[in-house]
């Protein structure tokens, strides 16, 4: 219900002015330079080694872009709430529960023209994520994730609706080698996460 709220309180400035932009007839939607969207979106980890199994899940997400052409466009992503990551040993079962919550800064290129019904898109960016709530056992003292930085690549496709709504699906991957610490001090030891995350939004041009 948390991050159903958050979501709601964060979109509700796009969905109020959306219909009055829908009011112009004459705005085609390459003439719109710039879209919101909002989604969900389930992370899942790839195995990081190490007898570890870090299980996936949900958030509510929010992109922001600007369109330069009718074709480029820089979007800004994140999560609106944060993801919420069971932590088990393949041998011992569960040992606590971690939380991330990624923002992204991509540069995408959209396919085709901007009226068209279905309209694929490539992306590619920098992404950082800060972990928090590190609650784990049985490393031998306090654990925490240093936050993870690197590349985040994203696939897409967007449907029109119409020249201001769109329906937004996408799978964006992001290369994730946080170093483990305990107590505050750093192991050297560094999780191979390298996290997928598959979405489902709607989305608005203006």
């Amino acid at each position: 219900m948390r991050s159903i709220r958050i979501l709601t309180l964060a979109l509700v400035p796009a969905l109020a002015a959306a219909p009055a932009f829908a009011q112009d007839a004459s705005s085609t939607a390459a003439d719109k330079r710039f879209a919101v969207v909002g989604g969900i979106a389930h992370i899942e980890p790839s195995d990081p080694g190490n007898n570890l199994k870090v299980d996936g899940g949900p958030a509510p997400t929010l992109s922001a872009s600007w369109y330069a052409t009718e074709n480029f466009a820089v979007e800004l992503w994140g999560a609106a709430d944060k993801f919420d990551h069971r932590v088990r040993d393949k041998d011992l079962g569960k040992l606590g529960t971690v939380e991330q919550q990624p923002i992204a800064l991509s540069g995408q290129w959209h396919f085709g023209q901007a009226g068209q019904t279905f309209r694929p898109f490539v992306g590619l960016g920098y992404y950082e994520s800060n972990f928090s709530d590190e609650e784990v056992a049985g490393l031998g003292g306090v654990v925490g994730l240093e936050t993870a930085k690197g590349a985040i690549g994203t696939v897409g496709v967007d449907m029109n609706i119409n020249e201001t709504w769109f329906a937004r699906t996408d799978v964006r991957y992001m290369h994730s080698r946080p170093e483990v610490r305990i107590d505050g001090a750093g192991t050297g030891q560094e999780l191979k996460l390298d996290p997928w995350t598959v979405g489902v939004g709607i989305g608005a041009r203006f």
